[in-house]
């Protein structure tokens, strides 16, 4: 993973200075809230429903062991013994006291993090593929180029104040695990004719208050213009988008309004005066780039047959550990060795969430099996990427013990949930409580198995931080005369195949939910064809039989 340099700490080491004066002038009345505003965005900073709310970024969603000890310190010492892996693969804090915030700054600092750029109207963190450099199915490594546009991209002085957010993903693989058609830039890393790397581009992705799918703006464009191209787009986007009315600020809405050929002509007219001017990059950069992702120390000729005999033979003795091996374990582009998804989605637990001790349980385990290297997801769980095949029944022995050896990962229960109304003061509704009835509510594993891939996210309001729009089901909170309600999708895909979720219909109370979904569940059941997935059946026969089932009177 990328390792700071003196440029690295010393900016990161200004910037944490700095606000420390701006937040003591602050307290001290001497910037008046409106001003304070902007500054502490900048650095990761919200004022939320119960408390400040601090984001810290995960680049690409890479974290070493060393880090993750820290962020238990910190988390112990300055909150409440627990943080929230997010959407965007960062780590909330939602309980820091704002006179703390320069103090964890300067520990973050310490292990090279930091929490600029991580909200604001800038270039938000930049996401790919949890399995990135590991995925049998991928092309080429995406880290590379995550790397060189967060450097591109951070503190860039013309892209700090955008009309509105903004969001990159990268993808380097055949099954789409980074959500591309939903960003405002998503880069499709492929390979033309001749075996030359470039981009697919797609533009004005999102969800939110108005779901978009991205569209293609450029087929082929060479690695080398990268960030000239980028350039030409955010100077588009800063020129043109709007900042009178911040629901209709994103670009999405400005490709939209003026069509994705119309748009792709200004980008490319834009382009023409920066493909060659200093953003361009030299294949040396992208070389020296590739470097900062070496490969870890692998043993090579492993037996990986011999390897998963053994493992194969203890799954037939331990159901437990088959299951968790058929659904927390993928495969991996070195013979030996395995990706291992480490769930955090318990009952009675939130989505997501991690505590301080779990944070260094997580550490002490990624230094024994992985290379001291952790992985967040945009599923909001954590990946062991290199793990020895023969080491796996050990490593779930360990995980049982520190509870994450939850055999659910890509099931039903394995649910994208946003903070929702117990923190976030946007927030329209509660989702906790949903997520945790839903998973009383299918709390046998044998059947969710059987059911086989599903994806649920929840968000409490149309921000859409849990993504529902794209979920199989998903579930919005809403607000009806004071009251939490929620309403229903079905149908949305965040892969390759993208696709946003159709409504149900009117909406349902927080008790009728649990029911409700599983209403939806036997609808699937009844009509899948063999281990037809719930996301072709629903293509299949659409929306109305789900409907008329959900909405049907008692008889």
């Amino acid at each position: 993973m990328y390792v700071y340099d003196e440029y690295d700490h010393k900016i990161i080491g200004e910037r944490v200075a700095q606000f420390r004066r701006q937040t003591e002038r602050y307290l001290a009345g001497e910037i008046p809230p409106e001003q304070f505003l902007p500054l502490r965005l900048q650095n990761g900073l919200y004022v939320q429903r119960l408390a400040p709310m601090l984001r810290i970024a995960v680049p690409y969603g890479m974290l070493n062991s060393r880090q993750l000890r820290k962020l238990a310190h910190i988390t112990r010492h300055y909150d409440k013994g627990y943080c929230h892996v997010t959407t965007r693969q960062n780590i909330q804090l939602n309980w820091p006291q704002l006179d703390e915030v320069p103090d964890i700054l300067a520990e973050l600092a310490e292990v090279e993090m930091h929490a600029v750029q991580t909200s604001g109207n800038c270039i938000r963190n930049v996401t790919t593929d949890q399995f990135a450099g590991v995925a049998p199915d991928e092309i080429i490594d995406p880290r590379p180029y995550c790397e060189i546009i967060r450097q591109w991209s951070t503190f860039h002085p013309e892209f700090a104040f955008l009309p509105r957010k903004f969001k990159i993903a990268v993808a380097g693989t055949l099954a789409d695990r980074a959500a591309i058609h939903f960003h405002d830039i998503g880069l499709q890393l492929v390979k033309n004719s001749t075996g030359a790397i470039g981009f697919k581009v797609l533009v004005g992705g999102g969800l939110g208050r108005t779901p978009v799918i991205g569209s293609v703006i450029r087929d082929f464009l060479p690695e080398q213009d990268i960030l000239t191209y980028l350039e030409a787009i955010l100077r588009i986007y800063n020129l043109h988008g709007r900042r009178d009315n911040k629901f209709k600020a994103r670009i999405k809405i400005l490709v939209r309004a003026v069509g994705p050929e119309a748009f792709a002509e200004m980008v490319e007219q834009e382009w023409q005066n920066l493909r060659d001017g200093t953003s361009h990059l030299p294949q040396d950069e992208i070389v020296r780039a590739r470097s900062f992702f070496p490969e870890p120390a692998y043993q090579r000729g492993l037996d990986d047959v011999d390897a998963m005999a053994r493992i194969n033979s203890l799954r037939g003795e331990n159901r437990e550990f088959g299951n968790w091996l058929s659904h927390n374990v993928q495969a991996h582009k070195i013979p030996g060795y395995r990706a291992v998804t480490l769930s955090l989605k318990f009952t009675g637990v939130p989505p997501g969430d991690l505590t301080d001790r779990q944070l260094e349980v997580i550490a002490e385990l990624a230094d024994r099996y992985s290379f001291g290297e952790v992985r967040t997801t945009h599923n909001q769980n954590m990946v062991l990427a290199d793990v020895p095949a023969a080491q796996l029944f050990e490593l779930w022995q360990q995980l049982s013990k520190a509870g994450f050896a939850t055999a659910n990962v890509g099931t039903l229960t394995d649910i994208i949930c946003c903070p929702g109304g117990d923190f976030c003061s946007l927030a329209n509704a509660k989702s906790i409580p949903i997520a945790e009835a839903i998973q009383r509510e299918f709390d046998d594993l044998d059947y969710v198995y059987d059911l086989g891939p599903i994806e649920l996210n929840i968000s409490g309001c149309m921000n859409a931080c849990g993504h529902h729009h794209i979920g199989n089901i998903g579930i919005l909170g809403v607000d009806k005369k004071g009251e939490e309600f929620y309403q229903v999708q079905l149908g949305g895909n965040s892969g390759y195949n993208a696709a946003l979720g159709d409504v149900l219909g009117p909406s349902f109370s927080r008790d009728d939910m649990p029911q409700v979904i599983r209403k939806i569940i036997n609808v699937y059941v009844e009509n899948r064809e063999g281990d037809e997935e719930f996301i072709n059946t629903f293509a299949r026969i659409g929306l109305a039989p789900f409907k008329e089932r959900v909405y049907a009177k008692a008889q």
